[in-house]
């Protein structure tokens, strides 16, 4: 696909469990188990599911903040694990991450303009003058004021302090940005304007988002390809208006019943799951989901179901469809 910023094969991230009497390793908890998706330059793409399904995981492992256990990673068409240390450091101002704590991810001892430039001295990309003018430049853009760039990070609402963290995410013009949860900790109004914002932001540079929310009528607003995942495993894949339209997989079927309806004459049957997401340490076999779902059959326990395209780049992985 000539238009793929990012590639993923068969993704794995698997963190060892430690035990017995000389430490050694027991077992494995599977956070992300075998995922797959490209996401095309321009693109929102954006990763759903419950706590603990390996969002955040993803993001760190496609920016090689995390390493990866198996599968493959491509960015521009370049292998992100085949890269030296060098290599990678020179590719870094083009893959960002915005924090979902805006406020841990900041120097309490450093002012916010040193921080948001911080990044384009460190890569000679501008002497400290010309780094001051660009901050005050993104400043700007994102919604602050010039006088900001003085202030400290605890002088700041939460609303503003995520707007920082996504100047600093774009002062080095990143072709690819990974938002894990962006939104998440903020009251409704300012989760508007920073969704808002994040869009001003792609029309302006064409910057390419993998945006990770477990919030579906903030995706709904914002992405264009839409992945759920589910106990680390990718559940269903499609385009933003076929999933909504049309969600296949039972998992899909239920997070969407949770989604409110503005019309309050329309009513949506709400599918509440019962028990627990299970232990990605002991993850069920066959279909990860069964173990939860209303309508498994003795089929889901047994075998791992397919994921496969049912038309129109919708993928699934069930049983049942």
């Amino acid at each position: 696909m000539t238009d793929a910023l990012l590639k993923v094969q068969e993704l794995k991230t698997y963190y060892p469990i430690k035990g017995g009497v000389f430490g050694g390793r027991v077992g494995d908890v599977k956070a992300v188990d075998g995922v797959s998706f490209t996401i095309r330059r321009g693109e929102t793409f954006g990763l759903v599911g419950e706590s603990g399904s390996g969002k955040s995981t993803i993001g760190r492992t496609v920016l090689r903040l995390t390493e990866k256990t198996a599968g493959d990673v491509y960015f521009k068409g370049t292998d992100l694990y085949g890269l030296s240390r060098d290599e990678l450091r020179k590719l870094r101002p083009s893959m960002q991450l915005v924090f979902q704590d805006p406020f841990s991810s900041l120097n309490p001892r450093m002012r916010v303009g040193e921080a948001i430039g911080e990044a384009l001295i460190d890569h000679g990309l501008a002497s400290k003058a010309e780094a001051r003018e660009r901050v005050r430049e993104v400043l700007a853009v994102c919604g602050l004021l010039p006088d900001h760039y003085d202030r400290y990070p605890h002088e700041f609402s939460g609303g503003q302090r995520q707007r920082i963290g996504i100047a600093r995410a774009i002062i080095l013009n990143p072709d690819f940005v990974v938002a894990d949860e962006p939104v998440s900790a903020l009251d409704v109004s300012i989760q508007a304007q920073i969704v808002n914002l994040f869009s001003d932001l792609q029309e302006r540079s064409g910057v390419t988002y993998l945006f990770i929310s477990h919030d579906l009528s903030v995706v709904e607003h914002l992405c264009t390809q839409i992945g759920v995942l589910y106990l680390g495993t990718m559940v269903e894949q499609a385009p933003r208006d076929e999933l909504f339209a049309r969600p296949l997989h039972p998992y899909t079927q239920a997070l969407l019943s949770a989604v409110p309806v503005p019309d309050p004459t329309v009513r949506r049957e709400r599918i509440v799951l019962k028990g627990d997401i299970p232990s990605p340490a002991n993850p069920p076999s066959g279909c990860k989901f069964h173990t939860r779902c209303p309508l498994a059959q003795p089929v889901c326990r047994e075998q791992v179901p397919e994921y496969r395209d049912v038309g129109g780049g919708h993928y699934v992985a069930c049983h049942l469809v």
